[in-house]
């Protein structure tokens, strides 16, 4: 039986209350007799690997799929949705990772689309969906002007323009998934002050998130899932963080942990990669980096700091105003991406979907896609080594499910980032840079990337990593690169460091370096 701990304090009528849901795919049983409940006024948490049936359970409260079995009531009553909207009549609202808004219309289009007032004779009436609009944004203490289009704002005020949107409505339940992950810390601050504001109405609130911080702030409570099932329902400040990781994954804090490996030599002594006075426009300035054989370099800043212009940059994708950059006394020719990846320099994007995996594409041709594009058109892999490759990379990082036919996109995040490691691995390069190789995927999957990266390091494999959680960034480094507005502070060892004093490094203001 599932563990189920329930607070002892009489709580009000659940909202929501999934009760035995189950989902099938063919064979597979993606959802088992899973329980799950949410009150009003409340922050609850899903938790759980992906393909832990987070995505499933989440798509049968919302109508998106249908439960095989299993019951589901809405203020006390039966219902069964068929299709989202019903669900959103109902009072069930979705604001996804991925903003489904249009930026070619106006926020005030945006906010009302599908419920724009009309006029008698049934014309649209702007002026009062621009005053409806506003009201909608007032309520939220938002200062924005219905009429601007919604391209001219930033992706935190997109974000917060799609709660405006969802709770233009009744709403009831909100569902928030992963709305943190492109998101600086002060956007994230904006976005739970309305977050607690919408609490304090009474709507119940579904935050999914793989920052465990974020979780811990925010939450009320925390409901686990794993391989289906349901682990159980816990209070947030009942449930310690290593329990939670341990029931996520079923594993003991011991193989949770991954140490960060440390240079003992100096890396000037023998480096591989060296880059002087970079400069790129306002956004990067003087920046040297020198990462020797084996390494793990960490680059740490705010957003909007520069680390991923230096790592395009380092990788020839962006071509320096100033600067040079060496591999293994190799000049990397700059703005030239093919060039450096012929001399052993791979760049992992921050961008998984949009520059990294090609989604209708199976995962072998994915895996092999670099590789036959270094070959050239007229030497082409035959389709049996490309099996048998993609076949050993599958094996090697543990990708799931292990087939070489499965298309990219319908995998988990964290398995579509292994095969674009998988695709940069089978190049033999000499060194990875890796932008955010963490962001978007469970705490399983980032277990399993970092204990690549020591594993490559281990291998003499030279690795950049770069994330926003400064406690990863100590966690697989041996040493840091801080960075602020374009420019490179200090680089030091990772263990003279904690993520308050890394913290504090980050963003110590100018006058006081």
């Amino acid at each position: 039986m599932a563990d189920q701990t329930r607070s002892t304090a009489e709580a009000p009528r659940p909202v929501v209350e999934v009760v035995g849901a189950t989902v099938r795919f063919r064979a597979e049983t993606a959802l088992d007799g899973v329980d799950f409940r949410m009150y009003p006024g409340e922050v609850h948490s899903l938790m759980g690997e992906n393909g832990a049936g987070k995505s499933t359970l989440i798509k049968g409260i919302t109508g998106a799929l249908h439960l095989d079995e299993g019951s589901m009531e809405l203020d006390g009553e039966p219902v069964e949705f068929t299709n989202p909207a019903e669900a959103q009549r109902a009072g069930i609202r979705t604001v996804y990772q991925e903003i489904d808004l249009l930026p070619n219309l106006s926020v005030a289009e945006n906010v009302m689309l599908g419920r724009e007032p009309r006029k008698p004779w049934g014309a649209i009436d702007w002026r009062a969906m621009r005053a409806a609009t506003a009201d909608v944004l007032a309520d939220l203490s938002l200062d924005i002007d219905p009429a601007s289009p919604l391209a001219s704002h930033s992706l935190a005020v997109q974000q917060l323009i799609a709660i405006a949107r969802a709770i233009s409505s009744d709403v009831k339940v909100l569902v928030l998934d992963e709305p943190t992950s492109s998101l600086d810390l002060d956007e994230v601050a904006e976005l739970f002050r309305i977050i607690r504001e919408l609490k304090e109405r009474g709507v119940a609130i579904l935050f999914v998130s793989h920052f465990l911080d974020q979780v811990y702030e925010i939450c009320d409570r925390i409901t686990v899932l794993r391989n289906g099932r349901l682990v159980g329902e816990y209070l947030t400040t009942e449930l310690l963080r290593i329990d939670l990781v341990q029931k996520m994954l079923g594993r003991s804090s011991d193989e949770v942990i991954v140490k960060p490996r440390v240079e003992s030599e100096a890396p000037q002594s023998h480096a591989i990669l060296e880059a002087r006075n970079l400069g790129l426009g306002h956004r990067l300035s003087g920046v040297d980096v020198i990462l020797a054989e084996g390494e793990v370099l960490g680059l740490a800043g705010l957003l909007g700091s520069g680390r991923t212009e230096l790592a395009r940059t380092l990788t020839g994708i962006d071509k320096p105003d100033t600067g040079t950059i060496s591999l293994d006394g190799v000049i990397v020719v700059p703005g030239n991406p093919r060039k450096a990846i012929g001399i052993g320099l791979t760049y992992a994007s921050e961008d998984r979907k949009a520059e990294g995996i090609i989604s209708q594409l199976t995962v072998r041709e994915n895996i092999t896609l670099a590789l036959q594009a270094q070959r050239g058109i007229f030497r082409r892999m035959r389709a049996s080594r490309q099996r048998e490759l993609a076949a050993s990379w599958i094996e090697a990082l543990g990708i799931r499910p292990a087939s070489t036919e499965q298309l990219a996109g319908n995998l988990s995040g964290g398995n579509q980032q292994k095969v674009l490691l998988a695709r940069l691995l089978a190049l033999a390069p000499r060194v990875l840079v890796l932008d955010e190789p963490t962001r978007g995927i469970d705490i399983g999957a980032k277990v399993e990337v970092q204990r690549l990266v020591a594993e490559l390091a281990d291998n003499g494999m030279s690795v950049i990593f770069i994330s926003a959680e400064l406690e990863e960034v100590l966690r697989v480094s041996s040493r840091i690169t801080l960075l602020r507005d374009g420019r490179a502070i200090a680089t030091v060892p990772s263990d003279e460091l904690s993520v308050d004093s890394l913290l504090a490094l980050i963003a110590q203001p100018d006058d006081d370096e």
